[in-house]
Order: C-alpha cells, then structure tokens, then sequence
C-alpha cells in the first residue's frame, strides 16, 4: 500500500486503511450520503471499498484515497479522493472528491485537505485539478473557492445531475 504521508501541521493525509472502517461508518451522515456516496454505506461495503482504494495505491491505479487525520491524535475526520479516470476530464485532470465527518465541519479542514491533496497531484504529473459539485452544495462550492479553484462551467452526468466545474491549474504557483 501506499506510504504516502502529506501534512501541513494541522492535519495528515495517508492512504487509508482498514482500521478507518468503523470511523468512517460513524462519521457517515444524510450530507455525505446525498453529495458522495449515494447510499448508506455498511461495514462490507466500507471494508471493501478500502479494499479497493489499497489496491489502487499497491497498482499504481487512477484513484489516489486519502484519510484525512486530525494532529497529533491522527484522528480520522473525513476523506479526500484524486482521481484520473473520471468520464469528461482531459489528460493531465485530476477530479478531486472530499468529504469532513459532522464533527468536524467548520474548521476549514476540507480546504486544508483538498490544498494538500492538489499538491500531491502535482507531483503525480497533474496539470489541473477539477472540482464538480452540484450546485446546491454550498459547503463544497465554499471549500474550492477558499482552495482557489475557478468556476470553469458544468456538465450533467447521465443521470442528468448537474455539476458545476471548479478548477485550478497545478502545480500552484508558489507563495509570496
């Protein structure tokens, strides 16, 4: 599995693994169903989707699956996604999903998560990394704009959603 490990002294971005299983499970309420998952999870389906994600960080595969820990305790709050694959991106794109458990919220986390998780895209060989949100999450349209993503326009997927594009090109320009 993948040994990376991202911080910026606030918190830690590491694959995750399956001791996050039960964590994750509790932290999942009715926002992260609506806006990531589509579905209540169950302990099978969260241990296989870490399955997964482990897999994909040990075959050098598209999705790049980060918990995101909270220092020092390393406590997990939530998840941050890249991924290469998705349906509409171009070469070089890299789709960035995240998601911060209730307790959580607030604390400007996710921003913090998705800025690091971009940083590794860049290293990675990412040219621009995309936010799609639907339009009605507010909260995600906050968190890429604080990130400095630009709006770049939407598109609806096949079931009609429509999402509107955030993006940001990589690597970040370096701070003054």
């Amino acid at each position: 599995m993948g040994d990376v490990e991202l911080s910026d002294g606030v918190i830690t971005l590491s694959p995750l693994r399956p001791d996050d299983a039960e964590a994750h499970l509790a932290g999942e309420d009715e926002p992260m169903v609506r806006w990531l998952s589509g579905g209540r999870s169950t302990r099978s389906v969260v241990d296989a989707y870490i399955r997964h994600c482990q897999e994909q960080w040990d075959t050098g595969g598209s999705l790049r699956a980060f918990g995101i820990r909270v220092e020092p305790a390393g406590t997990l709050a939530g998840t941050v996604d890249l991924r290469s694959n998705v349906e509409g991106l171009g070469p070089g794109q890299m789709n960035v999903a995240y998601g911060i458990y209730p307790a959580w919220r607030g604390r400007g986390l996710a921003t913090r998560a998705v800025l690091l998780a971009c940083g590794y895209a860049a290293t990675a060989g990412g040219r621009q990394a995309v936010i799609r949100v639907e339009p009605e999450n507010s909260a995600s349209v906050a968190v890429a704009r604080r990130a400095g993503f630009a709006p770049a326009g939407h598109a609806c997927g096949a079931d009609g959603t429509r999402h509107d594009w955030y993006v940001r090109d990589l690597p970040f320009p370096p701070r003054a």
